[in-house]
């Protein structure tokens, strides 16, 4: 199958990493002289992978070399991750402390397109929130979600109810029509200053998709580990 290829890969691509020359950079010529036909090999995969969404871009310039960290810190990732309630000043606060602007921050939360979440992280949108709603969205979700916790709690809506297993642009329209899950969504349309790139996503989608492809390029080269700091993990799950 496509994903057992794709894991075979990534797994000789793993096995390579012991055998390179510590590099203090990340490069788009990483593999090329230990496995040349690495990214041509991966790509071809990739591309019968997501045949089917032809939104999905694959990105050149991607530099490689990412080396992984010795272990997990979960006080830090709650306190680096964005919340599904914060407003627009704290999602562009929390991205800019990343270096990402604003407009990167709206692009890359269109990955909303795709994934659910629960009633836990959506009951505040409906019950208690002052951002516009649309009535028929509202009534669908208070179907699911009760407003007393923890009646449920684990209950799953889309973040994109018009397509939600297709990465387009749907997403921003769905704001734009005050259909927004959390309110860390609807905050992007909301008569502030995020509004005008939403409006530029529902007008261009080719400029979604490009913006978010750079924006994901730029966003993995964030506080990366390179040549001889951190490790490369053989097992996933654990730091060894």
């Amino acid at each position: 199958s496509s994903r057992t290829k794709l894991v075979t890969i990534f797994i000789i691509l793993i096995s390579l990493n012991y055998f390179m020359p510590c590099n203090a950079q990340l490069s788009t010529t990483f593999y090329d002289t230990t496995c040349p036909n690495a990214l041509s090999t991966i790509r071809t995969s990739i591309d019968a992978a997501v045949s089917n969404n032809r939104w999905w871009t694959v990105m050149d310039s991607k530099r490689l070399g990412r080396r992984d960290s010795t272990g997990s810190n979960a006080q830090q990732a709650g306190t680096d991750l964005p919340r599904g309630n914060f407003n627009l000043g704290q999602l562009i606060s929390s991205f800019a402390g990343k270096g990402l602007n604003e407009r990167e921050m709206v692009a890359l939360s269109g990955s909303h397109t795709l994934g659910q979440a629960r009633c836990i992280r959506f009951r505040e949108r409906i019950y208690s929130s002052s951002l516009r709603i649309d009535a028929a969205f509202n009534s669908s979700l208070s179907a699911v979600c009760p407003p007393t916790p923890p009646n449920g709690d684990g209950n799953m809506q889309p973040l994109d109810l018009v397509t939600p297993n297709a990465f387009d642009n749907n997403y921003f329209s769905n704001l734009v029509s005050s259909r927004g899950l959390l309110i860390s969504d609807q905050v992007l349309f909301n008569g502030d200053s995020a509004d005008s790139i939403v409006t530029e996503y529902v007008d261009n989608p080719a400029t979604f998709a490009s913006d978010f492809a750079a924006a994901m390029v730029k966003m993995s080269e964030i506080e990366v580990l390179t040549g001889s700091s951190g490790i490369i993990r053989t097992l996933c799950t654990s730091a060894s």
